[in-house]
């Protein structure tokens, strides 16, 4: 029947069958990349993957945010750290103080943690108790545990809130207390109140300094031991890949506190 066609309706059919074969193999290839994509991205906050993650950020950065539960770079290596490197979920009583809490965070530490779970804000009413971190009204030594991430920044006197979490915190107990490092050495101007001033300053309208690496050396004057931790310490070169940490200038700094004769409390690690 096919011989009995005229050529061109040969070449008609023929350009059909090679156009549907075509179209089949590019539905394949797309299924394989898909595949292979939705596996690119790795978020260990929810546990689910994803092609990308988002960018995101006053000045977007690439890579950021996980389309799923919305953590950036800094919660999915703070969650890696305290799973893998901390004793937080071990199932011994701790208790926790966790201020301005995340919501990508707050949920998963509650389930784990639960009655020993403390939020903090000054102005989220979603948080359990309202806190100035300039005066915490819980007694001293009061928490096992305190996270605390990119508050500091937006806090006039950050050094005092330093010795509030420092006061509040257990003897022998640990803080991850997280900022934004982005110059040599911390700058900061009181002087500068206009919003659109601190902007061009510190980099955000609701700055009021931008921190150096010697923010560790505030840490230790508030009685703190601290480690500087990056992430290529504890995750694997692929892993960093896969969970979009390999561009991020995030670091760990895991504050404990040893007792007031303790020679650690001046060490510099």
């Amino acid at each position: 029947m096919f011989a009995a066609l005229t050529g061109g309706a040969r070449r008609q059919i023929r350009r059909i069958q090679i156009g549907l074969l075509v179209a089949r193999l590019r539905a394949l290839l797309w299924s394989s990349l898909r595949a292979v994509a939705a596996d690119a991205r790795f978020c260990p906050v929810c546990g689910r993957s994803s092609p990308f993650f988002r960018p995101f950020g006053v000045v977007p950065r690439p890579d950021a945010q996980c389309i799923h539960c919305r953590a950036l770079e800094r919660h999915r290596l703070l969650w890696v750290f305290v799973s893998i490197r901390t004793d937080l979920f071990d199932g011994s009583p701790k208790r926790m103080l966790h201020v301005a809490p995340e919501r990508c965070l707050e949920a998963r530490f509650r389930e784990r943690l639960d009655g020993s779970y403390v939020t903090a804000d000054l102005l989220n009413s979603r948080a359990m108790v309202k806190v100035d971190v300039t005066d915490i009204q819980f007694p001293d030594e009061s928490f096992d545990v305190i996270y605390c991430s990119h508050v500091l920044e937006h806090v006039v006197d950050d050094r005092k809130a330093m010795r509030e979490f420092h006061r509040v915190l257990k003897t022998g107990g640990w803080a991850i207390l997280l900022v934004p490092i982005t110059v040599e050495r911390t700058y900061e101007d009181p002087s500068i109140v206009d919003r659109q001033a601190r902007l061009q300053a510190f980099g955000q309208e609701d700055h009021v300094r931008r921190y150096g690496v010697d923010y560790v050396d505030r840490l230790r004057d508030a009685g703190f031991s601290v480690q500087t931790i990056k992430a290529s310490e504890f995750i694997r070169g692929d892993q960093l890949v896969q969970m979009g940490l390999m561009f991020a200038s995030d670091e760990i700094f895991y504050c404990t506190k040893p007792p007031a004769n303790d020679p650690r409390r001046f060490e510099r690690v």
